[in-house]
This record gives C-alpha cells, structure tokens and sequence, in this order.
C-alpha cells in the first residue's frame, strides 16, 4: 500500500493528467467505503479545471489575433488611393482609439450588470495606477503614425519582412524589462522564426531581398524597437496588479492614446480637418481598417493579460503565413518554393519554442 501511494504522488506530479485520474479513482473508493472525499483531491480537481480554462482563453485571443493580424497590411494598402492617402491618418488612430475604448466600456457595463461594480473593475482608480499609461500611448501612437508613412518606401510584402526586426527586438526587451530568462532553445527558435518568416516572403524573380530605401529600413527600426518596447512595458502594466479586469486598464491606455492622437491631429492636420471635415476621403475599405486596428488592439491586450508578448510575436508571425495564404485567392498570389521553405522552418521555431518553454 505503501508502494502505491508513493506511486501515485509521482504521478501527481508528471503534468500529464494521471494524477487527477488517480484522484478521481481515490474518491470513488472512498464513497464505496462510505468515506469522504479528500480535500486535496477537490482542489487538484478545480485547479486542473482552472488550467483548461485559461488554455482556452490563451488559444481563443490569440487565434482572434492572428486572424485579426494577417489582413491588417492588405487594408492599409488598400486604403491608399493613387498611391496615397486620400484619408487623414492622424483622424483614422483616433477613431481606432476611440473604438477601442468604446468597446472597453461596452465590456465593462456587461460585467457590471451581471457581477456589480468591484475593486476590480471599477473605473476610478489612483494616480500612480494611471500615471504608467501615457508612456505606452505616446508608443504606440509615433509606432502607428510610422506603419501608415513606411508604406511610401516598400509595398507589403517589403513591409512583412521589415517587421520581422520587431522578433529578435521584442526577444530582448522581454529579457531586459520583465527579467525574464529565454532558454538558448527559445532564443535560437526566435532566429528561426525570423529567418522563416523572411524566407516565406522573399521574391524569387529578383537577386536581391529587399529594395528598400535607407528611410525605410529606419522607419522599420525605429518601428520594431517601439513595438517591442511598448509591448513588454504594457504587460508589466497589465501583469503588476493580476485580479484587476483588462478592460478597466484596456480604457485607460486607449483615453490618453486618444488625448495624444487628438494632440497630432491638431499638429499635423488642423486645416484639412477644418476645411475639408474630419472624415473627408473615407471609404468603406477605410472603416474596415479602423475595425480591424481596434479590435486587434484589443485582441493584443488580452493575449498580453493572458500569456505574453512572446505568445504575440508568434502569432503576428503566423499571421504573415496567413496573409500570404489568403492572397492566393484575393490575388491570385503564386506559392514558391521559398514559401513553403519559410513555413517548415517557422512551424519548426513555433515547436522549438514550446520545448524551450517546458526546459526553461
């Protein structure tokens, strides 16, 4: 008896699920014998129950995400009329914004009705609660203004290769700002991913990567180290007070990201604004991209609530894939051998990393 017990605990301990199946068998004997359950057993119950449902979350955000993510470069291009903007981008961030907050608040008022306003998911707050939040916003808003101007230097899928830099720059901000170790297995999927990721979209009718202008590869740079910094600084942010609902931190980033968007707005487009009107040379194609930016924003801060910012890079990076897979049938995109190549080694990187993750 002594033997089986003993055996049990180290099945309890594999991760696999045989410890909760142990369990279970446990507490059947023990009903037989008119016994009752164990504690412990109903607490390996509930927690193994509370895994499967943060499994889920982390999976339905981040499928919503790299959805959301493989059609974002399609509609910016899109968008551009004659080759440019007939839009102001400075009023298209601040309706993204604005939506964005909007839906926060819908969530918001939903939880209220069928929970009650909480500590938690009350909209006052401290000041140095809200104090950390303008510093991702400013970010994110210079990170945004760049994503529509770096088109003026390379077409998508120039773009989809140059923000690959945001990989290996999200990697080592993760390291720096959260403390947090990448194992050398995690570390070397990242270089893989970033290799796959550019193989999957290099051009086979030309010698060369990319023809990108000096101002391009510095816009995608400077992109890439905002990104990556804004990132890892909003899940300390969203991560330094848990039980606190992701909707009530969600709004307060996204209202300064509108009083700073407004702030470039007025800098930059004042007199088009006032002689035109704030939504002069929208489209249809415009709203669906003022749709699909705020809803990706918002998918980006539950997977950063949820899992990491690591989680997003590999989505982001999968989305690319999608992208290139979805253009198949929008434009008749031809799949190279490069392509297929590139999807091998980032399906490798994806599996090293989740290794990595288990050996860390």
């Amino acid at each position: 008896m002594e033997y089986r017990r003993i055996k049990d605990q180290e099945k309890d301990g594999n991760g696999d699920g045989s410890g909760v199946v142990v369990a279970v068998a446990d507490d059947i004997e023990s009903l037989r014998a008119g016994k009752p359950i164990s504690g412990s057993n109903v607490a390996k119950l509930g927690a193994n129950a509370f895994d499967r449902s943060k499994w889920q979350q982390k999976s339905i955000v981040t499928l919503a995400l790299t959805v959301l993510t493989s059609s974002q470069a399609i509609l910016i291009v899109w968008s551009k009329r004659a080759g440019k903007y007939e839009y102001s981008v400075t009023t298209a961030n601040f309706m993204v914004e604005t939506l964005k907050c909007v839906l926060s608040l819908a969530a918001l008022s939903r939880i209220w009705g069928s929970e009650g306003v909480t500590e938690d998911n009350r909209l006052s707050t401290t000041y140095d609660e809200v104090i950390v939040y303008p510093i991702p916003a400013a970010l994110y808003l210079v990170k945004n203004l760049l994503q529509y101007y770096i088109f003026a230097y390379v077409d998508a899928p120039g773009y989809q290769i140059l923000k690959n830099f945001n990989i290996i720059s999200t990697g080592i901000l993760y390291r720096i700002i959260l403390k947090k170790k990448l194992s050398e297995i995690q570390w070397a999927a990242f270089i893989l991913l970033c290799a796959g990721c550019t193989t999957a979209q290099l051009n086979s009718n030309s010698d060369h990567v990319l023809q990108t202008p000096f101002q391009g590869w510095l816009m995608a740079i400077i992109m890439a180290l905002l990104s990556g910094f804004a990132g890892v600084y909003t899940e300390a942010i969203i991560k330094k007070r848990p039980s606190r609902n992701v909707n009530v931190q969600n709004f307060w980033l996204y209202v300064f990201g509108m009083a700073f968007n407004a702030i470039a707005m007025m800098i930059q487009d004042f007199d088009a604004i006032a002689n035109k009107g704030f939504f002069h040379g929208y489209s249809f194609i415009t709203v669906l991209m003022i749709l699909n930016h705020a809803l990706s924003g918002i998918a980006v801060s539950m997977v950063l609530k949820y899992a990491d910012n690591i989680v997003k890079v590999y989505s982001t990076s999968v989305a690319m894939l999608l992208t290139a897979i979805v253009s198949v049938f929008l434009f008749g995109f031809h799949l190279s051998l490069a392509f297929f190549l590139g999807s091998t080694v980032v399906s490798v990187a994806v599996y090293l990393h989740s290794i990595g993750k288990l050996q860390r």
